[in-house]
């Protein structure tokens, strides 16, 4: 076993570890945060971030430059996928960091005991980064898998 057939396994089981852990949420989470009032969902929301957000970027950011190394290092028919799982990978973190992420901030700037009666629900707006960031992170895993496979 080489180092791109590790790296390559890597990219793929941290590709899937996001995609996953994005369709859980879109599944499962968001349905249940729609459902709360306002009060509860900015609680909600500040509780489930305090471990999505330091440890969600570790690893996006990390499969993607495992992807980028095997870009230039895996053999030349498979290079390519993992070229695209890259840019596929770099696109859900250019969403969640301009999309996601400050929507995150403004919620959790917000005391639930004392929601300003002029506050605008965000979760419409997070939901539709979130779908499309979870799109794309479900593509990114299919591009490795498949390049996993050709290796």
């Amino acid at each position: 076993m080489t180092v791109v057939d590790v790296l390559a396994a890597t990219v793929t089981v941290t590709s899937g570890v996001v995609a996953g852990v994005l369709f859980a949420v879109a599944l499962s989470v968001l349905p249940a945060l729609r459902a709360m009032p306002t009060d509860r969902y900015v609680y909600t929301h500040k509780l489930i971030g305090r471990h999505w957000d330091p440890t969600m970027p570790v690893i996006v950011l990390g499969s993607m430059a495992a992807e980028v190394v095997l870009a230039f290092t895996a053999p030349g028919d498979v290079a390519p996928l993992f070229a695209v799982g890259a840019v596929l990978l770099l696109v859900v973190s250019i969403v969640s960091h301009y999309c996601n992420v400050p929507i995150n901030r403004r919620v959790k700037s917000v005391d639930p005991d004392a929601v300003p009666a002029n506050w605008t629900d965000p979760r419409p707006l997070w939901r539709r980064w979130h779908l499309l960031r979870t799109a794309v992170a479900v593509a990114a895993a299919v591009v490795n898998a498949a390049a996993l496979a050709l290796t």
